[in-house]
C-alpha cells in the first residue's frame, strides 16, 4: 500500500479541471490529434497512444462525439504537422518541483509565458533534467469508491493480475499503479471488466512530497499553477507541493 498524502494533489487537479471543462477539452482535442499524426493512424487498435489519449479524454468526461471530431479532423487535414511537444522544469516557491508539458506551434511564445507564470509565483525555470529526477513515469488509474459495484479485494486482484504494480486508497478513491509500458493493458481489462475510471492517465508521480503550510506560499504556488494551466499551449502540469 502506498502512502495517502498523494491523494490531496488529485484532488486539487480534479477541482481545477472541473472549472477549466471548456479549456480541457481542447487541449484533450489537441493531444488526441497529435496521438494521430504521431501514433501510427486513427485506429486505436493499432495505436497505442491514440487509444491512451481516447481513455484519458473519457476520463475527463470528454463527449464521444467530440473525441471523434477531434480524430477525423486529424487524419483529414494534417492540422497538428507542426505542433511540437516540449518539457519545462522548474522550482516554485519553497522549493518545490514542477514539471511542465506542452504542445507548441511556437516555441517562444510557450518558454516566454511558461517563465512569466513560474517568476509570478516566486519561482524560476530550470534546466533539462533538474527536478525530473524528483518523479517516475506511471501510468494512473483512478476509479471512485462510490460507482465502483466491484469489492475491494476483487478490484485489487484484477488490478494486480491485468499487470498492474500498486493499489492504494484513500476515504474517496482506488488508486491504481502501472509501469507506462503496463498501462494500456491493465486499463484495458478494466474496461472489459465494466470499471468506471475517474481518471485514467499516464503521469508523473512524486518520490517525496513538499509541504505548504504558510498562507502566502500556497498562495504565490497556486498563482503559478492557475497561469501555467490557463495557457493554452500547457498540457500537462506536474508537481510535489502538497497543502490544503
Amino acid at each position: 500500500m502506498a502512502g495517502h498524502s498523494k491523494f490531496a494533489n488529485i484532488k486539487h487537479k480534479k477541482a481545477r479541471k472541473d472549472a477549466a471543462r471548456g479549456k480541457i477539452f481542447t487541449k484533450l482535442g489537441r493531444e488526441l490529434s497529435v496521438a494521430v499524426k504521431e501514433g501510427g493512424g486513427s485506429d486505436p487498435n493499432n495505436n497505442n497512444r491514440l487509444r491512451d489519449a481516447i481513455a484519458k479524454a473519457k476520463a475527463n468526461n470528454m463527449p464521444n462525439d467530440t473525441i471523434e471530431r477531434s480524430i477525423k479532423k486529424a487524419a483529414n487535414e494534417g492540422s497538428m504537422d507542426n505542433y511540437e511537444q516540449i518539457v519545462y522544469e522548474g522550482y516554485g516557491v519553497a522549493g518545490t518541483a514542477i514539471i511542465v508539458k506542452a504542445l507548441t506551434d511556437n516555441r517562444n511564445r510557450t518558454a516566454g509565458n511558461v517563465r512569466n507564470a513560474f517568476t509570478k509565483g516566486n519561482g524560476n525555470v530550470g534546466t533539462t533534467g533538474c527536478v525530473s529526477f524528483l518523479f517516475e513515469e506511471k501510468g494512473q488509474i483512478l476509479v471512485n469508491k462510490e460507482e465502483s459495484e466491484m469489492e475491494h479485494d476483487d478490484l485489487m486482484m484484477l488490478a494486480l493480475e491485468a499487470g498492474a504494480e500498486d493499489f492504494s486508497e484513500d476515504e474517496e478513491w482506488y488508486e491504481i499503479l502501472t509501469s507506462p509500458d503496463e498501462f494500456s493493458q491493465v486499463r484495458l481489462k478494466l474496461e472489459e471488466e465494466g470499471i468506471v475510471m475517474e481518471n485514467a492517465e499516464v503521469t508523473m508521480i512524486p518520490l517525496n512530497y513538499v509541504e505548504l503550510t504558510l498562507p502566502e506560499e500556497i498562495k504565490k504556488f497556486e498563482k503559478t499553477l492557475a497561469l501555467l494551466e490557463d495557457d493554452d499551449d500547457v498540457q500537462d502540469v506536474y508537481h510535489n507541493s502538497l497543502y490544503s
